[in-house]
């Protein structure tokens, strides 16, 4: 018998048959002996939906209110997954974030999880009970509701599970698990029987949407094993895990991609001490967020600054530098808002020298023009024109032989 976290997201309950097909895979779980809490999204498109209504009524409406309007989304697929369960035979019972005790900080619309009741929610198991809880909320100190943005309920369910000391948390999504590159860009992508929580959270923040980043998060922090799973299909889906390697691993796991992307450029700035922070410094005071940064340095002693930003924050960023380049003394601003990253992730490059160069050998074959590279220990990162994103992506998946075709054999 396990101790299971089972989350559901909004594809898996868009409708009465997905939601009843859920409630056949919880009771087979509990029938087989084992205890489940189950985690639930709002059903596909209600969050867009609710989020429009919104925006409708105010151009800019207050997070408070936003939070109560988006987390009554959940509050229909939680009651319709119970009484589904309850006609299956199950003794379950629905709870809304507040009701489930999951304590937030109180930041609206991405509150951080602070504490969740995992004595009432054993209690619940131990008497028979099977919960379905919301997903993507909980309450603060005040008593208001809070939302942790989009993704969410992955975070709950992760949260949950390291709560209540789970033996795994399943998260089922409409995918059959993890794959080296998206498979609607690459035909031969292939399914990876395992990932380190390491390889998944560089995926899941460097564009993969299989995860949110900050239920990835968890699994470091608290061991929690956490398995991607399709609610369509039967398989053995793709376990992140914090376990060591036992066999040499892949140089590269896995491919991933951004294309909400933006490129700003500072160009002539007097190269002093300071300068990078008088030209970021409004950026971040705008709360506009800053991922990659390239700064070169002219034998005439000025700079060139260069970073990107979310493609939505691509006209206000270009704004503010404007506005501060006089007193930079730059000699101009220039932008590029048709730019895209592509990523490679893999724990193997800790371990293998020449992936940048493979890499970009591969690029450079297909005649793709780098504009700007980030690594880290088991990342590289290059900006290239979004036109030729796909082709990237291939070209890279073919010079890592990461597809259905090459050695599948055991790695772990």
């Amino acid at each position: 018998m396990a101790l299971l976290v089972q989350k559901f997201g909004g594809t898996s309950v868009r409708d009465i048959g997905r939601i009843n097909a859920v409630a056949d895979r919880v009771a087979a779980s509990v029938a087989d002996g084992n205890r489940v809490v189950v985690v639930v999204s709002a059903m596909a498109g209600e969050t867009d939906r609710l989020e429009g209504l919104g925006f409708e009524v105010a151009p800019r409406p207050p997070s408070r209110e936003m939070d109560v309007l988006l987390s009554s989304g959940e509050q229909v697929s939680v009651a319709l997954v119970a009484m589904a369960l309850m006609e299956r035979g199950c003794t379950a019972r629905s709870g809304l974030g507040f009701q489930a005790r999951i304590r937030t900080d109180g930041n609206h619309m991405r509150a951080r999880i602070e504490e969740i009741d995992a004595e009432r929610l054993h209690a619940d198991l131990d008497s028979g009970m099977t919960p379905v809880i919301a997903g993507f909320q909980g309450i603060n100190s005040r008593g208001d509701i809070t939302t942790f943005g989009r993704g969410g309920s992955d975070t709950t369910a992760v949260a949950i599970a390291a709560a209540i000391n789970a033996d795994e948390c399943q998260i089922y999504t409409d995918v059959d698990g993890v794959f080296t590159a998206d498979p609607r860009i690459v035909e031969d992508a292939r399914r990876l029987d395992v990932l380190t929580f390491e390889e998944m959270l560089e995926l899941a923040s460097l564009g993969a949407k299989v995860l949110h980043s900050r239920s990835v998060e968890f699994v470091g922090k608290y061991g929690v094993p956490l398995r991607v799973l399709s609610s369509f299909n039967d398989g053995p889906g793709t376990l992140i895990t914090t376990e060591e390697r036992s066999m040499e691993q892949l140089i590269v796991s896995g491919l991933t991609y951004q294309r909400d992307e933006a490129k700003l450029t500072v160009l002539g700035v007097p190269d002093v001490p300071g300068v990078a922070s008088k030209i970021l410094g409004p950026i971040g005071e705008a709360d506009i967020e800053v991922d990659m940064i390239v700064q070169n340095t002219g034998a005439d002693g000025s700079t060139d600054l260069t970073f990107t930003v979310r493609r939505a924050d691509y006209e206000r960023a270009l704004e503010i530098l404007d506005g501060v380049r006089g007193s930079l003394g730059a000699r101009g601003v220039e932008g590029d808002d048709h730019i895209a990253k592509v990523s490679a992730v893999g724990v193997g490059m800790k371990s293998h020298a020449g992936v940048a160069k493979r890499m970009f050998d591969a690029l450079a074959r297909e005649n793709i023009n780098i504009q700007m590279i980030s690594t880290s220990e088991i990342k590289i990162s290059v900006v290239v024109a979004e036109r030729y994103l796909e082709l990237a992506v291939r070209a890279m998946h073919d010079a890592f032989e990461l597809g259905t075709d090459a050695s599948t054999e055991e790695t772990w």
